[in-house]
């Protein structure tokens, strides 16, 4: 029997577990190297479409999601003062059908740890810190910050938007600050008493919007998001706090719906939306890019962590039976299968149009990564 492929993961977020569980799917050899200490759960909620969740239940999680996430109705798009729907795309068991599989609103914390799940904790390697890569006879060498080397067939860099395997690879380019900032938290249901919320609901203003939705199935915890202007803001951490005063401030005169949400919402996090081009080419050799790294999008159509779980199927088949000295046409014939979809993903995403009036959103959620047709 010929020896597995191996393949090192930098980067144990969305798209890097996901990538591990696909290509664990097709025997390969997967050791996952994640930068922090240990996994936090981030007061944050996540959108997963039918397009992901198709994925999702190739991996073996979907009753796991469906038993912790919230399945709404629709995501229902209302002018930012009168209420008055834009545009209400529908949901529930409808979509499913259409489109083979749900759309679920979760606790973006509760996805993560069922992605973990489903990629053995000795295949993941904490607290390592990427500074090198190097292409060996042996195969690719890389490097880390607490001192240690690891050796794999290949590098797959699912390290996000700061991405270092981008950077090595191409050189390090700054990332492009939006001029916009979000708000976010995820807070208990029950500190709005008797007022109850739609299952999920944009209301668009002239210059800002807020998202608003359950991430529970029993409606017990809601998310609010927002995007506004405020150029001057430069932080990107996902801890940082904002001032709630200053969210209710920015959303005054918004819907009563959002205005009763934002009174009983105890903090929230403030982070600087920011943005990158789309490379030209996404791999080198047997070292190739995934998700945000390669392709970064912004919130706007919640489909940034769709696209890099859409990735890892992808991925997983072009390298299926793969032997080392193939890895590059296969990660040449992985770009060349999803460039296009994500490329146009990121334009739409930008223009904060998405279901802002009547929109057909066949072409996102009908995307089937584990049998769309290969390039070739």
């Amino acid at each position: 029997m010929p020896k597995p492929l191996s393949i090192a993961i930098v980067g144990a977020g969305m798209g890097g577990l996901a990538a591990a569980a696909a290509l664990r799917r097709v025997g390969i050899d997967v050791t996952v190297y994640e930068q922090a200490t240990q996994f936090a759960r981030l007061g944050a909620g996540i959108q997963i479409g039918c397009n992901a969740m198709r994925v999702l239940r190739g991996l073996g999680l979907e009753q796991r999601l469906r038993g912790q996430s919230f399945y709404p109705r629709s995501w229902n798009n209302r002018d930012w003062r009168t209420g008055e729907i834009k545009f209400d795309m529908i949901f529930g068991e409808s979509a499913e059908q259409k489109y083979g599989a749900p759309y679920l609103l979760a606790h973006r914390g509760d996805l993560h740890a069922a992605l973990a799940s489903a990629v053995p904790d000795e295949c993941v390697k904490l607290n390592h810190k990427l500074t090198g890569l190097d292409e060996t006879g042996g195969g690719v060498r890389l490097t880390f910050a607490n001192g240690t080397t690891a050796t794999a067939d290949a590098v797959i860099g699912a390290d996000g938007i700061h991405s270092v395997v981008r950077d090595i690879l191409f050189g390090a380019t700054p990332v492009s600050f939006t001029g916009r900032i979000a708000y976010r938290t995820t807070y208990p249901a029950s500190l709005l008493g008797a007022e109850k919320i739609d299952d999920c609901t944009k209301w668009w203003g002239e210059d800002r919007h807020i998202v608003i939705y359950y991430v529970k199935p029993d409606r017990s915890e809601i998310y609010l998001v927002t995007s506004q202007p405020e150029p001057e803001f430069r932080i990107e951490s996902w801890s940082a706090k904002g001032d709630v005063r200053d969210l209710r401030k920015a959303f005054e005169g918004f819907d009563r719906q959002v205005e009763t949400v934002l009174a009983a919402c105890p903090d929230v996090h403030k982070w600087a939306i920011v943005d990158r081009e789309s490379l030209a080419h996404w791999s080198d050799r047997n070292v190739t890019l995934l998700g945000d790294a390669c392709h970064p999008m912004t919130p706007y159509m919640a489909q940034g962590a769709a696209m890099a779980i859409e990735d890892a199927a992808v991925l997983s088949r072009c390298l299926d039976g793969m032997e080392r000295d193939q890895v590059a046409d296969a990660f040449r014939r992985f770009e060349a299968t999803r460039k296009e979809r994500t490329e146009l993903i990121q334009q739409t995403s930008r223009a904060n149009k998405w279901l802002s009036g009547r929109t057909n959103g066949d072409w996102v959620y009908g995307y089937d990564a584990w049998n769309v047709p290969l390039a070739a």
